[in-house]
């Protein structure tokens, strides 16, 4: 990325590893919404910095003080990749490792890994093996979209039974619906305006979907809570309206998840009477990709038990010098993509 809005190939020499850092030769990368809107200006002005961070690989080279990985492993890297060590970290909040958006180092701090190589910080933490059985496509999944939609789950205070709205079935939100149903929400209900992905949605765990081009998603929502709204809600997108409507939608109570980049304004409104003039006791949460090999573990160990399948999301598959066109793909939907796969050999 040479400017906002300005990307192409550069060369650059193979990162050398400090002490406790990783390189990793890059096998699989993934495309996101994200790397679009950090290309059109929403992390602010980013000069010189190579774009990615959805990305696994193998161990190229390991600085003198890692232990536990040699050079070979097959391994995952988590798209936020904080240092355990910082006053946020040891507070309980890696993802936003020493400043807003801290965590997130590829791209807003150091080059990201759409590259043949990458850097790994702090890599006794941030490296996560991949288990025999998962496939390296599998695997990249778990790097942001299976980490961040999971949160998003998480985030929800998810009870057995409980009904849930998720308002975008982008590959994040789809991930949403997958870890709702797998901490057992009873009634969830998927919000997009594309057929192909409520279709995917449903694959996923949703019991109902709304095409919000079709139907008032408001109103649907409340007949099929019995006029009390969802436990919580979802919001998948980092779109206003979407944001609105999830307090329009949770029961006094409720939760609000948000896991959506919000990259345009300067703010993004709360409606006051659905907010019970802030006194409805709906909880707002927000989350970064949650990193950490501890948690990539985990989510590893759901693919290789077959409780989830991110590779249904698959839609496209390009090599590493047509990563230009997938994003301009992923800039405009077309072709029904979802997500393109990159190869890197």
């Amino acid at each position: 990325m040479n400017k906002t809005g300005d990307a192409g190939f550069k060369k650059r020499p193979i990162p050398e590893p400090g002490p406790n850092d990783a390189v990793v030769k890059t096998t699989i990368a993934l495309v996101c919404t994200s790397d679009v809107h950090t290309l059109a200006g929403g992390l602010g002005e980013i000069i010189d910095k190579g774009l990615g961070h959805e990305a696994v690989g193998t161990v190229h080279k390991l600085g003198v003080a890692v232990k536990g990985y040699k050079v070979g492993d097959r391994v995952a890297v988590n798209a936020v990749t904080p240092c355990y060590r910082c006053a946020d970290c040891q507070r309980g909040f890696p993802s936003q490792c020493g400043a807003l958006l801290g965590g997130f180092k590829f791209v807003a701090q150091k080059d990201g890994n759409f590259a043949e190589y990458f850097h790994v910080n702090d890599a006794e933490a941030n490296l996560a093996l991949i288990p025999d059985g998962v496939s390296d496509e599998a695997a990249a999944y778990a790097t942001d979209m299976m980490s961040t939609g999971f949160a998003a789950a998480e985030n929800a205070d998810i009870r057995l039974g409980d009904s849930i709205v998720i308002f975008g079935q982008g590959p994040v939100g789809l991930m949403a619906t997958a870890g709702a149903r797998l901490l057992g929400a009873g009634l969830i209900i998927a919000v997009d305006a594309i057929p192909h992905r409520l279709e995917l949605a449903k694959e996923y765990g949703a019991d109902v979907t709304i095409n919000y081009k079709e139907q008032d998603v408001i109103e649907e929502v409340m007949k099929l809570t019995g006029g009390r709204g969802a436990h919580s809600s979802i919001e998948a997108i980092g779109a206003e309206e979407s944001f609105i409507s999830c307090f329009k939608v949770t029961r006094p109570g409720g939760t609000v998840s948000n896991i959506g980049y919000h990259s345009e304004g300067e703010f993004v409104k709360i409606p006051r009477v659905d907010w019970g003039m802030g006194m409805a006791q709906k909880t707002i949460k927000t989350h970064l990709c949650p990193g950490g090999n501890e948690r990539m573990g985990r989510l590893l160990t759901l693919i290789k038990q077959g409780r989830v399948d991110p590779t249904k999301m698959s839609t496209h598959h390009f090599q590493f010098e047509e990563v230009p066109k997938a994003f301009e793909m992923m800039r405009t939907k077309e072709d029904k993509i979802i997500k393109p796969v990159i190869h890197f050999s």
